[in-house]
């Protein structure tokens, strides 16, 4: 059990210290490309055939990451204790991304305060996948916002709390699960074979989304923000998202900024109290960070709390 802290301690070290590696080294990239292969072989046509190529596809790859991240990390236990936890806190951080998120939003800042909505625009991919091009100023903030909120659940609480109740190769397999959502999870071309990936990614972030709506709250009211407001808005307007799970840190975010997040044509969230500019992005970082000291606090105590129990 102590070994997780270590774990724990030297994954988010290596995230705020190094980033991400190149997508080329990184397992999310190795990911993308198996994705990217069940794609090519993928039947085309009728409903039942992809749906249930779908449920295969998650089930298989999720596998493939996750059994020789399970059984490297049980024999380097008890061969190496060192490098288990080296290991162990390498695959754990590629799980995450805390330090990658924020340069995103930060460029998009950059571009937005040298009044350059071209290339603010242009940065918008990394963050969202609505078309950049039919975004104004305030939509840029609102859309980054949005983005930091709902990745700090799905890029850092989430993976953390997988953690804490499997293990690693539990902090893997959500991430699989999630990349999978991210790729073919939404409607269109990929309804019926994204259906499985969709359900099983929104019940995986079922608990992670409202904790991290708690935790902005938390931090609004430590940063001496809106938090009363930020509980108030959250409650008030997490269901106004098609999704189940990202309406809950969007609308605390919304409610600790005093801001409206809009997505035009699906939904409003929050209070026009003040403007949204460069600035309101700057803000939201501030509150990702602040999230993510809470959010690392919480789970070194309850690796220490099952640590002392078991000892």
């Amino acid at each position: 059990m102590m070994d997780n802290i270590y774990i724990l301690l030297l994954a988010i070290t290596i995230d705020l210290g190094l980033g991400d590696p190149p997508t080329r080294f990184h397992p999310v990239g190795w990911m993308g490309k198996l994705i990217s292969f069940f794609e090519t072989i993928a039947p085309k046509s009728g409903r039942a055939a992809p749906f249930s190529y779908g449920v295969f596809a998650v089930l298989l790859g999720t596998a493939i990451f996750t059994a020789p991240v399970y059984f490297l990390l049980e024999y380097l236990e008890g061969a190496n204790r060192i490098a288990y936890i080296a290991v162990g806190a390498l695959v754990l951080k590629s799980t995450f991304s805390v330090r990658g998120l924020h340069r995103s939003a930060s460029q998009v800042r950059k571009q937005l305060e040298s009044n350059n909505l071209k290339k603010a625009r242009a940065q918008m991919p990394s963050l969202v996948s609505r078309n950049p091009e039919k975004l104004d100023e305030s939509l840029i903030v609102a859309a980054t916002v949005e983005s930091v909120s709902e990745n700090t659940s799905d890029s850092f609480v989430a993976p953390l709390f997988w953690f804490l109740i499997f293990g690693i190769p539990g902090a893997v397999a959500y991430r699989m699960v999630n990349t999978f959502d991210s790729t073919i999870g939404y409607r269109g071309t990929f309804e019926y074979r994204g259906k499985f990936a969709a359900r099983t990614d929104d019940l995986l972030n079922l608990i992670p989304a409202r904790l991290t709506g708690l935790v902005i709250v938390t931090a609004a009211f430590l940063s001496r923000k809106k938090g009363a407001q930020a509980w108030q808005i959250m409650i008030r307007d997490h269901s106004k998202t098609q999704s189940p799970n990202a309406g809950w840190p969007m609308s605390a975010a919304a409610g600790s900024l005093g801001v409206q997040l809009e997505k035009t044509g699906h939904y409003t969230l929050g209070n026009e109290h003040n403007p949204l500019s460069a600035n309101t992005i700057s803000a939201m970082l501030r509150i990702m960070w602040l999230v993510t000291g809470i959010w690392s606090l919480l789970c070194l105590g309850i690796e220490g709390v099952k640590h002392a129990l078991a000892t």
